[in-house]
């Protein structure tokens, strides 16, 4: 035979929060898969659809957005005290590779009803009916997440009335907590800064340089004033995703702050590192409406925030930028905190573009530094198709 024929792979493409992703267990990969290495990468590229010059990944599982081109792989877990090892790949869409610097804050809430639902968390620990609290160990970040996962007669329940802006139909909810969510080893802020001067070309802002909070919490995030790159904060995606000039601007921004935070060595590999850093920017409240049309009033938020993935203006909030939120406005003189009218808190209500979403987080100081001990969010999960995933055999 000339070419390879197709294989199949057990498979489950699952929506978590505002994200979709194709999520396997472990121990159903092509053993050449079963390992970190590019074997692992070429077939999830090839299950997503990338690398598409074309750029909406139509022959594969991928939708063309940051939101929809994402894998999972889980496995019983490894660690002590722990039920299910959780790792996140973000697939690129143009480009060949995987990135896996980071998490998926919005997937991490489908985690746990996959576990339960493929015989991943131990069944004496999960109720008939009541709430199953299942320890998922974050293994790109190497960090503990706590979901509570409701269970009806025996099954995981999908269905429900709660209600996700960014998500159109309601679904059961499901508590998700990020226990020390300092992303990585390193300090929250690891310039030592609340606040940054962050110098960036001159084309991008007079003077060359952005107030700028560098923070590890959830994800590495850049957060800016909105009004120092000439917006509002109340922006859509269209304001900014068809606009060249303004995506070029943030992916420099991003490459200087990859640089500050010790991410990277040089802007030029920010390239290479897509998912992380994130770059958001939060203003004052202020009314708009959001992109469902639903009216938000600045009565209803603390403050706006707009933030890009891989790229493009998100059309809601990341799960994990919005980990970001939540312990940067927790702690007093970051512009997040600032831009929510300052002082102590330990939750904030923010604005996006699809909406809102409330954040908690608790914020100490240690030492000279900050720690956040947990974030607590709420997102919906639900299957969409499970299965078997198709591939040509000599694609990885």
């Amino acid at each position: 035979m000339a070419h390879a024929p197709q294989i199949r792979i057990p498979a489950t493409y699952m929506r978590g929060g505002t994200s979709k992703g194709v999520f396997f267990r472990l121990q159903d990969l092509p053993e050449a898969a079963q390992a970190p290495g590019a074997a692992r990468d070429r077939l999830l590229m090839r299950v997503i659809g990338s690398p598409d010059p074309y750029q909406k990944q139509i022959d594969g599982m991928g939708a063309a957005t940051s939101s929809t081109s994402k894998t999972v792989i889980l496995s019983k877990s490894t660690q002590p005290d722990h039920d299910v090892d959780y790792l996140f790949g973000q697939v690129s869409i143009d480009k060949a590779f995987v990135d896996w610097s980071g998490n998926c804050g919005n997937l991490s809430a489908a985690v746990g009803p996959f576990a339960i639902s493929n015989g991943l968390v131990d069944p004496a620990r999960v109720p008939h009916n009541g709430i199953a609290t299942v320890r998922i160990w974050q293994a790109n970040i190497r960090k503990t997440i706590i979901a509570e996962v409701p269970m009806t007669d025996g099954a995981v329940q999908e269905t429900g009335d709660f209600e996700l802006d960014g998500v159109t139909f309601p679904a059961a909810e499901v508590p998700v907590a990020f226990m020390d969510p300092a992303d990585g080893e390193g300090a929250m802020f690891p310039t030592g800064n609340l606040v940054d001067d962050l110098e960036v070309p001159a084309d991008v802002v007079k003077g060359g340089v952005l107030k700028a909070t560098l923070i590890n919490a959830g994800i590495p995030t850049i957060f800016i004033n909105a009004e120092a790159i000439g917006y509002t904060g109340n922006e859509l995606q269209d304001a900014i995703n068809g606009d060249p000039d303004a995506l070029a601007m943030f992916e420099t921004i991003r490459a200087h702050g990859a640089v500050r935070m010790g991410l990277i060595q040089h802007i030029d590999e920010a390239a290479n590192r897509q998912h992380t850093p994130k770059v958001a920017f939060v203003a004052k409240p202020v009314d708009y409406i959001a992109s469902s049309g639903k009216a938000v009033k600045a009565s209803d938020v603390d403050l706006l925030v707009r933030a890009l993935s891989m790229g493009k203006l998100h059309h809601a909030m990341m799960g994990t930028a919005a980990v970001a939120i939540g312990a940067a406005a927790a702690i007093p003189g970051t512009l997040v905190n600032l831009a929510a009218g300052g002082g102590d808190r330990t939750s904030v209500h923010f604005g996006h573009p699809s909406g809102t979403l409330r954040v908690g987080a608790e914020a100490t100081r240690v030492g000279n530094d900050w720690a956040v001990t947990k974030a607590i969010m709420s997102r919906s999960a639900r299957v969409l198709m499970e299965g078997h995933i198709r591939v040509p055999g000599d694609s990885f």
